[in-house]
């Protein structure tokens, strides 16, 4: 007969051989900018290094669109040459910004390695953003060359920019060309050295500029083999095998932003993975075709785009047993989507994930797992390997389990601070490196609930309101697609809650309707008092989160 395994002894027995003394991933504790954290001690130094020992992988695939594959000795070749040509042609060295304004596309990742093998920093720019926002991130970072793509480039030219831009389709391939067969520059960089900065979403105020540094991203990295480690033990394979993996990216978020760059491109030139890139507007099928002709493994998806999955005619047209990761990023989603997700999408089911992280942690903060997000809806899972999480009074003290408060984290992944505003850096980040979120939250036998962001809470006749609270029990009446909560000035009671409700169709429900759904679900002082009732999407920004400040109610 045999032996029933305790899953969670099984996996706590595996994550101890290998983060304990002489395990692959073994932890310490050093000093990291003046304070004492865990780290991985047999970590890389310097992300010019992963590149360099990505090119052992050859002929695999790194990157693929819809009509082109460029192999990681391909991609190792290119980014020799355009580092080279970029040292040699505009005097690019260690610490200069390299601007990357494009959308997605393999010459932008092979822009952001050669910024890393020159010590430089690459600055990857909000493609979505309207010329005044282009004018300002440059005149922010003062890049020493822009690479960008045609549409951008028409624009830099619009604005009369004074600053060297390579154009993706013409200058980038011409040089590549001329500086092919280049040893791959090496540059001496510290790791707690700038590498990376990308802007916040900017959902109100002007964006900030979040420095990662290269032990950020080398941690990202590291922890994404770890987790590939803790697969590989639950289904057969070995934990401590460095072999390339056979795992096969669907790439759908713009690459400026977290979930797509450091999360996704970076750990995989690692690992020895593919990246599949969906180029363009978004189209199901086009999408679909692509997961079946690439035999995508796994998918890391914004709310908006799965969503419209839910909304597709017939997905059994399409062969997707390739798919056996899925997860939601970047934004926000309610239980109840999440049951729509596993109920519609075959490969949903046991593979669903969701996650909290924001840019400045530069990955996850938590990450749920399918069993925890079906026993525990609402939470978003314990912090990934290396985080440290308090939830805090506005006192800055610790609360216990269950209290309401901001939630704030340490880590390797936290971010140096942002870029040339030491105001801000000071008071999101303290001098012993607690990041400050600005999220509000609780923790609950070690798993993060979410209850909404600081700048969203409404304030009614001295009642807090949150507006995500008010959001998922809405988005549980069948009528709804989307919606969003916020607050809306008020004489007496100083603010009311309002929303806005995206339904099905103009017909399918009333305001009288979820004003007694939300009647019977929330207190009085939560139920909306305004509505619009829509069948016009929400505006979002580039990583899929609501931009709150743009609803007209």
């Amino acid at each position: 007969m045999t032996k029933a395994v305790d899953p969670q002894a099984y996996i706590a027995s595996v994550m101890a051989g290998l983060t304990g003394p002489g395990g692959r991933f073994e932890l310490g504790v050093e000093d990291v900018l003046g304070t004492e954290i865990p780290v991985m001690l047999g970590r890389d130094q310097a992300l010019g290094d992963v590149l360099a020992a990505s090119l052992a992988f050859g002929d695999r695939d790194y990157l693929v669109t819809e009509d082109r594959r460029m192999s990681y000795a391909e991609h190792g070749a290119a980014a020799a040459a355009l580092a080279t040509a970029l040292r040699e042609r505009y005097g690019v060295g260690k610490g200069d910004r390299i601007g990357i304004l494009a959308a997605n596309t393999p010459e932008w990742l092979v822009a952001f390695w050669a910024a890393q093998a020159l010590g430089a920093i690459a600055v990857g720019f909000n493609a979505w953003w309207a010329p005044r926002e282009v004018e300002y991130g440059i005149g922010h970072t003062e890049p020493t060359v822009v690479i960008v793509d045609a549409k951008r480039a028409a624009l830099l030219d619009e604005l009369g920019i004074d600053v060297p831009a390579l154009t993706m389709e013409a200058d980038v391939p011409r040089l590549v060309a001329e500086f092919a067969g280049s040893d791959l520059p090496r540059n001496e960089v510290d790791e707690d050295d700038p590498a990376v900065i990308l802007y916040t979403s900017g959902t109100s105020g002007r964006p900030k500029g979040a420095v990662h540094s290269h032990r950020n991203l080398l941690a990202v990295i590291d922890y994404h083999r770890f987790s590939d480690a803790l697969a590989a033990a639950f289904t057969g394979g070995d934990p401590n095998s460095d072999a390339p993996s056979d795992l096969r990216y669907l790439l759908t978020s713009p690459l400026f932003h977290i979930a797509s760059l450091h999360n996704l491109a970076v750990p995989r030139l690692a690992t020895g993975g593919a990246v599949v890139i969906y180029q363009g507007s978004f189209d199901v099928d086009r999408m679909l075709r692509l997961v079946e002709r690439e035999r995508v493994t796994n998918w890391g998806a914004v709310p908006t785009l799965a969503n419209r999955l839910l909304e597709h005619e017939d997905l059994s047209r399409y062969d997707l047993s390739s798919l056996t990761g899925f997860a939601l990023a970047s934004a926000p989603s309610s239980p109840a989507f999440q049951e729509r997700l596993r109920e519609t999408l075959p490969f949903a089911k046991n593979a669903l994930v969701d996650s909290y992280g924001q840019t400045e942690c530069s990955t996850a903060v938590s990450v749920a797992t399918p069993p925890e997000l079906q026993a525990f809806p609402g939470t978003l899972g314990q912090p990934i390997i290396g985080v440290s999480v308090e939830v805090r009074d506005p006192f800055g003290e610790k609360v216990s389990d269950g209290v309401e408060g901001e939630i704030c984290v340490r880590s390797p992944y936290v971010m140096l601070g942002y870029w040339e505003n030491p105001e801000a850096t000071a008071s999101t980040i303290s001098a012993d490196r607690w990041l400050r979120t600005g999220d509000y939250g609780m923790l609950e036998d070690g798993r993060i609930r979410l209850t909404g962001r600081r700048s969203d809470l409404i304030l009614r006749g001295g009642e807090n309101v949150y507006p995500v609270e008010v959001e998922q029990c809405l988005d549980e009446h069948p009528a709804v697609l989307e919606c969003v909560v916020i607050g809306v000035e008020h004489p007496d009671l100083g603010q009311e809650v309002g929303a806005v409700v995206v339904a099905r169709s103009e017909e399918a429900v009333t305001e009288e309707e979820l004003r007694a759904f939300a009647g019977e679900r929330l207190a009085y002082f939560k139920v909306p008092a305004r509505w619009r009732i829509t069948t016009t999407p929400l505006p979002r920004n580039a990583t899929g989160k609501t931009m709150r400040t743009k609803v007209v109610l």
